[in-house]
């Protein structure tokens, strides 16, 4: 996971930052397999690896970004390290808290068919609107970043 994540970040096409991506949430399902949620971990896969990571392969490659329209960003890696050591602190808060909860509350208090059973009655429509929300930005990112096709004008008389 942390070597498709370095290459989302150093990659200069984008299309290989899509692949970087991809290994990121094959990752993440296999964390899910490992802690034995199978459930968790095929939902991973069918809806970030089929769905998201498809929709963004579509996205970019339908783009078509060069290189000489990439902004120039001499101090790239110094604002990655930045932010790393900004947001370090917080992760790590994040972490005492959730490990805390976490042994507060026993392994048979729920199961994989509570949740989706929670998920799909009482959530569908929350669900729904996100996913209707992504749509509608990547359509949108799609149409700002395209650049409009010129119409030659015509001559006047």
């Amino acid at each position: 996971m942390l070597g498709g994540s370095i290459a989302i970040i150093i990659s200069k096409q984008s299309v290989y930052s899509v692949f970087g991506f991809l290994i990121v949430m094959i990752g993440f399902a296999g964390m899910y397999a490992l802690l034995d949620n199978r459930f968790l971990a095929l939902a991973q896969i069918m809806v970030s690896v089929g769905a998201v990571v498809v929709l963004s392969m579509i996205a970019v490659l339908s783009v078509n970004i060069q290189e000489k329209n990439l902004p120039h960003e001499p101090f790239k890696f110094k604002w990655i390290a930045f932010s790393t050591v900004l947001v370090m602190p917080f992760t790590y808060l994040i972490y005492k808290a959730l490990s805390s909860i976490a042994g507060d509350l026993s392994q048979d208090s729920f199961s994989s068919k509570d949740v989706g059973n929670t998920l799909f009655n009482s959530w569908v429509l929350p669900f729904e609107l996100v996913s209707v929300l992504l749509l509608t930005a990547m359509i949108g990112a799609i149409v700002i970043a395209r650049k409009d096709a010129k119409i030659p004008e015509e001559e006047e008389l």
